[in-house]
């Protein structure tokens, strides 16, 4: 096989680890070590060159920081609609959220309102994804049909814990 097509298809299956996995690993640095590792091998075969995995390894780095900063803005996005709806402050709703109330609770008689608002603005994030690419048609209609679903459950749900990778209003 030649050492061009191996490269092709190395670089195609770490892009495609790191675009699935990019939103979960955010920007932990648990992602790099393991591609590092894969392509030090790659290398010490003759398979692809340095230079070749340098190149590997930055556009990882890159997809992971673009990944991270999209996720920051729908994340602020959320959290403004959330704040808009229920009309209290950020640093109110999290130091409510960290007592251990749930967002209905704090929501009250606006929790129709909020689910609803929230679930209109990640088929908003929803819509971006499949305007860049990031999502085909099916799988964004598949996903708005659940997301109403998904946001009562995350409005009723007690989550705060703090943390990386744990909710956070």
């Amino acid at each position: 096989m030649n050492k061009k097509l191996v490269a092709a298809i190395a670089a195609t299956a770490i892009a495609l680890t790191v675009s699935t996995t990019a939103v979960a690993s955010a920007d932990d640095g648990r992602g790099k070590d393991g591609i590092s590792s894969l392509l030090s091998g790659l290398v010490s075969k003759g398979t692809i060159t340095q230079s070749q995995a340098d190149a590997i390894i930055k556009a990882a780095a890159d997809a992971r920081a673009a990944a991270k900063g999209v996720m920051d803005k729908n994340r602020a996005a959320i959290d403004s609609v959330v704040t808009s709806t229920l009309g209290i402050s950020l640093d109110t709703l999290k130091s409510r959220l960290q007592a251990g109330e749930s967002l209905a609770t704090i929501a009250g008689d606006k929790k129709a309102a909020l689910i609803s608002a929230i679930s209109t603005e990640i088929n908003k994030q929803i819509d971006a994804a499949v305007t860049a690419g990031k999502l085909t048609t099916e799988q964004a209609a598949a996903q708005k049909a659940k997301t109403t679903e998904r946001v009562t459950k995350m409005v009723e749900q007690i989550k705060f814990k703090g943390g990386k990778g744990k909710h956070r209003a």
